[in-house]
């Protein structure tokens, strides 16, 4: 008899209306990068074997939601499998992608695809962001599941231009980190800091972000 616990976990199938409202013209780089994060993701350390049944809904479209809030050149802290900054640099084509990450093969990763993808709006620095020397050029900066809010803004909010934003993918208890935040957040005087949801009317569970002007 077979080992159940071992059967391949079956991906989900792709919401081809979601993914062409979302990436438009640019869907069958986001099906190539996906197909690509599937068969490698989890032999590669990226992601885990639970996330392949639920990779578009809760990955990468997740992301994707949220590409309409950028604009300029954005830094994604701790890219990782490129969620979310390899999902909004196809999205956006029109926007320049700094991607920061500190472990070797997670850039490794994030080089082919950008190579495979043929991206030319993707810069990738390995580099930990508090020594990244491009501190205080960015339009914007955006993490997803890097940490807590309290941990991030110290991280994050040194690299951005007076005036420019965070723009940080969270959870349903984005309101809970605000709250936790808080002595952070007036240290270092972030402005009209907010939960916002994206994509109410395609997905299913909408994008969360706190959003933050850095002054």
């Amino acid at each position: 008899m077979a080992d159940v616990s071992r059967e391949t976990p079956v991906i989900e199938q792709e919401p081809t209306a979601a993914v062409e409202v979302l990436f438009g013209s640019h869907a069958d780089l986001a099906r190539r990068y996906t197909a690509s994060l599937a068969e490698h993701g989890e032999e590669r350390g990226l992601i885990g074997p639970l996330e392949l049944p639920r990779l578009w809904t809760r990955h990468v479209l997740n992301c994707a939601a949220a590409a309409p809030l950028f604009s300029g050149r954005v830094g994604d802290v701790g890219s990782g499998a490129g969620l979310p900054g390899l999902v909004l640099a196809i999205a956006r084509p029109d926007v320049e992608w700094v991607l920061i990450e500190t472990m070797e093969r997670r850039v490794a990763w994030l080089t082919e695809q950008v190579s495979a993808l043929g991206l030319k709006n993707v810069e990738i620095v390995r580099t930990r962001a508090e020594e990244w020397s491009g501190a205080g050029t960015l339009d914007a900066v955006t993490a997803r599941a890097v940490s807590a809010l309290r941990t991030l803004v110290p991280i994050t909010a040194p690299l951005v231009r007076d005036g420019g934003e965070l723009i940080l993918l969270k959870g349903a208890n984005a309101e809970a980190e605000i709250a936790a935040a808080d002595k952070v957040i007036h240290r270092f005087r972030l402005q009209d800091v907010r939960v916002e949801t994206v994509g109410e009317s395609i997905l299913t569970e909408p994008t969360r972000v706190i959003r933050a002007t850095v002054r």
